[in-house]
């Protein structure tokens, strides 16, 4: 029968990060795109950790996965709430009016 190894998750992971790093480089005119780009990024981190983890037997990175993924959502919720805030303020969402915020 055909077994998932580390390896199998570690081709995820890479695959997952390329992603997140071709999504960040191509576009960079949409703030939600660059969002779930980071949130890409750190999902193939947690897929390495989780992975690694199991592979060695030891259960420190699956708790340091946790704690990214707490972090991941807080980044999330902060990130959407001052997107808010901004498209309120200008009306769309381009990355290239962000500097117009400074106080």
């Amino acid at each position: 029968m055909f077994e998932i190894g580390l390896g199998h998750y570690l081709t995820l992971a890479a695959i997952l990060f390329t992603i997140g790093v071709f999504g960040i480089f191509v576009n960079r005119k949409n703030v939600i795109i660059l969002l779930m780009s980071i949130e890409l990024i750190l999902l193939a981190v947690n897929v390495n950790m989780v992975a690694f983890s199991s592979h060695l037997g030891d259960m420190t990175g699956q708790v340091f996965a946790m704690l990214i993924l707490t972090v991941a959502a807080a980044e999330a919720a902060v990130g959407l709430a001052i997107l808010v805030v901004f498209f309120r303020n200008r009306g769309d969402i381009a990355v290239e009016g962000v500097n117009l915020m400074k106080g």
